[in-house]
């Protein structure tokens, strides 16, 4: 199987496994750096994540064209995944989603921070975007390149960016990697959440996060035995490798 079977498989994989966890519902999407050029990515076409299928799975440029003729619809908000390629060469994946839980973090002052041991992916800081200030007022959508651009400055160099009333982008460097991100980013803000409720808020210290991260190996043992367990949860064991 080469490279873009492969990745092509798991991005399926992805999609399927996003949406048993309700990281992502009709709306929201992952994709996947391309293997063989860096300057192009692959997405699926406009299909809610559940049903992606390995024919939906389109080739883009990082500017949001697809390479070759496609007639179907396209994601309006593609545009977020080719800026942060443009912006991030270190970056092989991307997902955007509207998790619920993580909204209130993007509405009000209190910052979305990692609480728990497997919020550490998230990283230290998680800024938040807010497409009006260099918009105005928008359907909150990142419907263009410029909008994109600026969502990708908004990420920097972090691992993970809110954007006010709508969601989050989450960039990695692997598949594996951008999945269990975003499956424990909403989780982390449930956690913080609660807490917050109670008390005092204790979140993990830099040291912590970075020795948590320090020894993450996206395709070790560990992180496998999670991608089979969400796989086979989502009902798509039989597509592992």
């Amino acid at each position: 199987m080469s490279d873009l079977d492969r990745i092509v498989r798991e991005l399926v994989i992805a999609n399927r496994i996003l949406a048993n966890e309700d990281v992502v519902d009709a709306y929201g999407h992952v994709s996947h750096r391309h293997p063989d050029d860096p300057g192009r990515y692959l997405l699926a076409r406009s299909v809610s994540p559940e049903l992606v299928e390995r024919g939906d799975i389109v080739e883009f440029t990082l500017d949001g064209l697809p390479t070759g003729e496609e007639t179907r619809a396209l994601y309006l908000e593609r545009f977020i995944h080719g800026a942060i390629y443009e912006a991030r060469p270190d970056v092989m994946a991307v997902v955007h989603a509207h998790a619920e839980a993580v909204l209130p973090f993007t509405v009000t002052k209190t910052p979305l921070r990692p609480v728990i041991h497997s919020g550490s992916f998230m990283g230290a800081e998680v800024p938040v975007w807010d497409i009006a200030d260099q918009f105005g007022d928008t359907n909150l959508l990142v419907a263009n390149m410029a909008q994109g651009r600026d969502l990708a400055r908004g990420l920097g160099g972090n691992n993970v960016v809110l954007m006010r009333g709508h969601g989050f982008a989450a960039a990695a460097r692997s598949l594996i990697e951008v999945v269990r991100m975003s499956v424990y980013t909403p989780r982390n803000a449930r956690a913080l959440l609660a807490a917050l409720a109670l008390g005092e808020v204790k979140p993990l210290s830099r040291g912590e996060i970075n020795a948590r991260n320090a020894g993450y190996k996206p395709y070790s043992p560990e992180t496998q035995r999670a991608w089979e367990y969400w796989a086979r949860r989502a009902g798509c064991g039989d597509m592992l490798g």
